[in-house]
């Protein structure tokens, strides 16, 4: 018997193949732990949008993940880890300046952000994760 369950949101896209689940959810007594899948910025059809352009991914994806959020009745306020990974750290303010937009008037989650060579789809410049508490 399983103690959580895997959930794709409507309105948010899914893995093509099934690869993956966009949250696990996981019940805690009275609070529940949402731990939420890398997203991307891709559209409906699995295409990177803002290509070369790092504020435009970055706002996808915080749109993505404040949708899962909602799915669950979460909100920015509720998450409390951000793991980012980005294709060029030097860019970090860019995506700083965005991430700092869906954070405002709340106090920031704990936070890493890492550089790697690349991600999963050539164009995508960067991928969140993030971890919630309701």
């Amino acid at each position: 018997m399983s103690t959580f369950t895997l959930d794709n949101p409507a309105g948010v896209p899914s893995s093509p193949h099934k690869a993956f689940s966009n949250v696990a959810v996981v019940p805690l007594g009275d609070r529940t732990l949402l731990m939420l899948a890398g997203q991307v910025a891709w559209d409906d059809d699995h295409q990177i949008v803002g290509v070369g352009d790092l504020r435009v991914q970055s706002r996808r994806v915080m749109e993505l993940i404040g949708q899962v959020l909602a799915a669950h009745g979460a909100g920015f306020q509720d998450v409390v880890n951000l793991r980012t990974f980005l294709t060029d750290i030097s860019r970090i303010r860019e995506y700083g300046d965005v991430r700092a937009e869906y954070f405002a008037g709340i106090d920031p989650p704990t936070s890493t952000t890492v550089e790697v060579s690349r991600l999963f789809l050539p164009e995508a410049l960067i991928e969140v994760e993030a971890t919630a508490i309701i």
